[in-house]
This record gives structure tokens, C-alpha cells and sequence, in this order.
């Protein structure tokens, strides 16, 4: 009972950032297919899942075609009604359900001027009163979320939710661009910067470069501001302390040495994700604290 999802490029695809988290969180079994949205055939790979123009768009394993992150989360949430997708108490879940759908149809002005980027972070942004509007309604919001949850937690409405899988991209966007919001913003964006599904999405994203950068800006950068990752880097000999690759179990032909130990890999792919973000990975993280 598998799904297949169908995203963007992870450092710059917010959509498809939803999408995955919805599975990745929840422990919903899927197989994920990377489309170039910047290669030139992001139309013709796009095609079998016709009426699908935009990523992410999912298939069933009953072979239904399904595009929408709101459409989407409806769907998985409908099928598994057990995972906890949605807040279990009602004026919770209504709630989480207002705010996911003015995400998915709102927020035009902060979307435009500050498109997701996992990057880095932008220094002297400046914010136009119809972004500052916007953060000032998400503050509202996150505060109206708070009053309405009987779960205490980090995340919106205490546990993790659908809501929480929309808000990741705006987490997202007031991290890279360093916008000024209040303190209980604030602390929602680092928690989700935190979450160790959100460093898988953006260490796997960290392994495709790009020339041009899309979206660059003419302003200086600074490090993103996530969690500083384990020193690490990729090395072309040595002995690893495994024989087995931590994510695959196929043999070693890749190295890198991560805080001090040599770990192998399968391919650059494995190992470079985990160079970007040791930490995001247990099946890595076993290898370095057993």
C-alpha cells in the first residue's frame, strides 16, 4: 500500500516541502519522484499525470491521481484515520483546518517578495508593508491557534499536524530572509528548523547545486540558521567503520569522515546528504553514537 509523490526541487519548492512532510511525519509508506522544475522537462515528465500541472501531485496505491496540497492532506487524512493528521479534539481540528486552508490560498504578498529558499539566509531584507501585513496575520493567527489547542507542544496546536506541514514554508521564508516577528513566532520557526524531518528535506535538497540560483538576490548572505550540523566532508580514501551502507545495506563505495569517524556509503547521493546534515539521519547517527 505504497504511494507515489511527485515534487520540485527541495531547496526551492514549498509545495512540494508540504506535500512530503504530510508522509514523512505521519509514517504514511511512499516512494518519491524528483522532478527538474528548472531542467526544461519538467512539462513532459509532468505529463503522465495528466491533469496535474503543478508539483507535488500524488498516486495512490489505488491508482488515483491527486494534485493540491489541500486536496491532498484531505485524501491521506480520509484513508488513514488513525495516523492523528488533523487535531483530535473538534474546535481544534476546525481551527487547523482554517488556518491550513487560508496558507494554502493566502499570504500572496510574502510568497512573492521572499520565495522558499533553504540556502541560506538573505541580510537587509527590506519588508514592504504588504509583507509586514502578512506576518502581522500570521502572528494573529498562530495566537488564535495557541487559544484553541488542548494539547500542549511546539507545534501549533501542541502535536504535530496538517497545519504544521503548510506553516514549514513560512517557517521557511521568515528564516531565510531574516524578517522580524514576535516571540512566538519566532520559536515556531526554530522548531521547525529543528524538526529532524525538515533537515532530511533540506540536507537531500543541499546535494543539487545550482548556476544560476534561482530566485538569487542581490543581498549578502549569511549561514542558514538551523542547527549547525556535525563538521563533516567527503573524502576520497580511508577506512570506514562500516561495511555496509546505512541506508541501503549494499556495500561501501563512497566515504566520508563525519566528527572525527570515516562512515561509507552506496553512492554520492547517501553520502552527501548526510555530510550536509549528519544529524537528520538516524540510520547514520546509530553508526557515529552506537
Amino acid at each position: 500500500m505504497t504511494y507515489e509523490l511527485f515534487i520540485g526541487d527541495r531547496s526551492f519548492s514549498s509545495w512540494s516541502l508540504r506535500g512530503w512532510l504530510m508522509f514523512e511525519h505521519f509514517g504514511l509508506p511512499v516512494k518519491t519522484h524528483l522532478l527538474d522544475l528548472y531542467g526544461g522537462a519538467f512539462a513532459r515528465d509532468l505529463a503522465p499525470l495528466a491533469p496535474a500541472r503543478l508539483v507535488p501531485v500524488m498516486r495512490t496505491p489505488d491508482g488515483d491521481v491527486v494534485g493540491e496540497t489541500l486536496a491532498m492532506a484531505e485524501t491521506l487524512a480520509e484513508r488513514h484515520p488513525n495516523a492523528g493528521m488533523w487535531p483530535e479534539d473538534r474546535s481544534a481540528r476546525a481551527t487547523a483546518r482554517w488556518l491550513t486552508s487560508e496558507m494554502h490560498a493566502g499570504f500572496g504578498a510574502l510568497r512573492s517578495a521572499c520565495p522558499m529558499q533553504l540556502l541560506h539566509q538573505y541580510q537587509g531584507f527590506e519588508v514592504s508593508s504588504a509583507v509586514q501585513a502578512d506576518l502581522d496575520r500570521i502572528a494573529e493567527l498562530f495566537q488564535h491557534a495557541k487559544a484553541k489547542r488542548t494539547v500542549e507542544g511546539p507545534w501549533l496546536f501542541g502535536t504535530y499536524s496538517i497545519a504544521d506541514a503548510f506553516y514549514a514554508p513560512v517557517a521557511a521564508r521568515i528564516a531565510g530572509y531574516r524578517l522580524s516577528v514576535p516571540a512566538p513566532v519566532s520559536a515556531y520557526v526554530e522548531t521547525t528548523l529543528s524538526d529532524p524531518a525538515f533537515r532530511r528535506w533540506r540536507a537531500l535538497g543541499l546535494t543539487k547545486s545550482y548556476d544560476p540560483v534561482p530566485y538569487a538576490m542581490d543581498l549578502p548572505t549569511a549561514d542558514w540558521p538551523g542547527p549547525a550540523p556535525l563538521p563533516a566532508r567527503a573524502i576520497p580514501r580511508g577506512t570506514p567503520i562500516n561495511t555496509a551502507c546505512p541506508y541501503s545495506g549494499d556495500p561501501v563505495t563512497d566515504l566520508a569522515e563525519i566528527d572525527g569517524e570515516i562512515i561509507g556509503f552506496c553512492n554520492p547521493t547517501c553520502r552527501d546528504k548526510t555530510v550536509n546534515d549528519a544529524e537528520a539521519w538516524p540510520a547514520a547517527m546509530a553508526l557515529l553514537r552506537p
